[in-house]
């Protein structure tokens, strides 16, 4: 199988570090693609007619895209726990904090396009700030909420891999929230994250 990957984007982190936890990432070829909204990769293009990745290419099958499909398809390939759950209330769980951190991550994308990555006289500072709220609230939420003695789940993968890239492109910093701090940094630990740094700057 082939990765299409970004060495700098939460959501394809979240999916190769879904596929070293469950074992299978050796079974991947991981190639990095830049995109972005202004610049077309025609590549990515042909496989997700969104121009995003991540996208996993299957010999003989169609591409899937995005990370979350991504890592419910990894996880019908291994045979040991599944890291999303098939029923009850740990599935709901697991699939929550999963579309948190999903929506943590956007908001930070769009807090960059706000402050950074759009041209100055374009910027739009209440939208800025809209997101900036959306950041702290999430984190303060995290920090009430987050299970830190569960077993592993997605959610758990999706909430570190999004709390790295919001540290890795220093948006608003989530330090202070003792708990999920110390969480976070044991999961920093982990070989899958180890073996998944970011790297490099977005291109528009």
């Amino acid at each position: 199988m082939i990765l299409y990957y970004q060495t700098h984007s939460p959501f394809a982190r979240k999916a190769l570090v879904f596929a070293h936890e469950v074992g299978i990432a050796e079974r991947l070829q991981v190639i990095h693609h830049e995109t972005s909204p202004t610049l077309r990769n025609d590549e990515v293009h042909a496989e997700n007619p969104l121009g995003k990745v991540p996208v996993l290419l299957r010999p003989g099958d169609e591409a899937i895209f995005d990370s979350d499909v991504i890592c419910a398809y990894f996880d019908t390939l291994h045979g040991g726990r599944r890291l999303i759950p098939e029923s009850g209330e740990a599935r709901w769980c697991a699939l929550r904090l999963q579309a948190v951190a999903q929506g943590l991550a956007q908001a930070g994308i769009g807090l960059r396009w706000e402050t950074e990555r759009r041209p100055e006289a374009l910027r739009y500072p209440a939208l800025a700030d809209g997101y900036a709220e959306k950041i702290e609230q999430t984190y303060d939420w995290l920090e009430q909420t987050l299970n830190v003695d569960a077993p592993l789940d997605i959610g758990h993968i999706a909430i570190a891999t999004a709390l790295s890239w919001m540290a890795f492109r220093d948006l608003p910093p989530f330090r202070d929230r003792t708990k999920l701090s110390a969480w976070f940094d044991a999961f920093e630990h982990r070989p899958s994250m180890r073996a998944t740094p970011l790297s490099g700057a977005t291109h528009d």
